[in-house]
């Protein structure tokens, strides 16, 4: 898949499932449940056992899926991810020689970024997205509302206490896809393999994703400043 294939996939689904689980197992029956329930963008973050292999392992058997690699933090490590067929990559940090490494190899990233200084210096180094992370400590929607008045062109993703009370609010501010974990993949549902649980978890944060949309969408086409709304 091609690196501006990746980027459409990302902006037209909303969501980035961050899979943190404790066995290869958990993730890939994680990965799986959300991408069966219509959520095609995956990320395995390296504190799962083997995590490599598990991207490796949906890469070459999943279809319709969009797997990267999180908590990526060096470029040696960037390069066993893009090797193992991560087709993103990103972190909860800023981490320049990341961003730059995937700049050269033309896969898209997305780094961690908490402060307006970290976002723009991510922004300026090549980023696809920023990843604004913890949201839910810092703020939440009010913070991202704030970002995206200073920096309306930098498409962000609120990461970090994003759930179902907040999510359609974060899209509102102006967030252009969210990074949700535990929960859209709890960690019962995830022991009991509750596939109908997580499947209904994925379509609400589908429909908040689109419903927030079209508001703002709606909100635009009336002229009313994000403000107002």
């Amino acid at each position: 898949m091609k690196k501006h294939e990746v980027r459409g996939w990302i902006e037209e689904t909303g969501i980035v499932v961050a899979v943190r689980v404790y066995s290869a197992e958990d993730a890939l029956f994680a990965a799986g449940a959300v991408v069966d329930s219509g959520v095609p963008v995956v990320e395995i973050t390296l504190t799962v056992p083997t995590a490599t292999k598990v991207i490796s392992q949906l890469a070459k058997n999943m279809s319709h899926i969009v797997v990267g690699a999180g908590g990526v933090t060096d470029a040696a490590v960037a390069r066993q991810c893009l090797d193992a067929g991560a087709q993103f990559l990103t972190s909860d940090g800023l981490h320049p020689a990341v961003i730059e490494f995937a700049a050269s190899q033309d896969i898209v990233v997305f780094p961690g970024a908490l402060t307006p200084s970290e976002v723009i210096t991510a922004w300026d180094s090549k980023s696809d997205f920023v990843k604004v992370v913890p949201c839910g400590q810092i703020g939440g929607e009010s913070y991202i509302k704030s970002l995206h008045s200073m920096f309306p062109g930098i498409p962000l993703i609120a990461a970090g206490g994003v759930n179902q009370q907040n999510a359609p609010k974060y899209i509102l501010a102006g967030a252009f896809a969210l990074g949700v974990g535990r929960e859209l993949i709890p960690s019962e549902a995830i022991r009991l393999r509750q596939v109908d649980r997580i499947g209904e978890l994925a379509r609400r944060f589908l429909g908040f994703v689109k419903a927030g949309r079209e508001h703002l969408a709606a909100r635009v086409a009336r002229r009313i400043p994000l403000d107002e709304g």
